[in-house]
């Protein structure tokens, strides 16, 4: 929004947070402003939740031999954005799925569970990290995003 107010940029700005929680399917609660990353109460809670993340579409237009890490980052990127925290790990299954067809030519699609848990370490900056691991799927599709309960 070229020339407009701090203050249509602010209102503009919770706008879009206020969908994007709308999207990831909780309720909203309450804002508290942590960081660049807006945070409910709701995401201060262990969850688990499985979703296909389109590899493809995210590394068009990159270079070959930058695909492979460029995926890694992408799932980091969308990992912090639905699971809404900053320290994302990622497992090494799903490392080497993504790298197992070599540099360029990675998988066009990848499902992943991702776990929101709290951090164990006492002198850890922050209080939850979202572990992102690989589900093997026959099929993509017809899939979607969903909250995995553990008994």
């Amino acid at each position: 929004h070229g020339g407009s107010s701090n203050f249509a940029q602010a209102i503009w700005l919770r706008f879009k947070s206020l969908v994007a929680w709308y999207h990831t399917g909780l309720p909203v609660v309450s804002f508290a402003r942590v960081g660049s990353i807006e945070m409910g109460k709701e995401s201060k809670r262990e969850i688990v939740r499985d979703t296909t993340i389109h590899l493809h579409k995210l590394v068009h237009h990159s270079q070959f031999k930058k695909r492979a890490p460029r995926c890694i980052r992408e799932i980091r990127k969308r990992a912090q954005k639905i699971m809404f925290t900053k320290d994302v790990r990622i497992d090494t299954k799903l490392n080497k799925f993504i790298w197992s067809t070599g540099v360029r030519n990675t998988p066009r699609r990848v499902r992943v569970r991702m776990s929101r848990k709290k951090n164990e370490d006492e002198d850890a900056k922050e209080k939850m990290y979202t572990l992102v691991q690989q589900v093997a799927v026959e099929s993509f599709k017809g899939l979607q995003t969903e909250n995995v309960r553990e008994d």
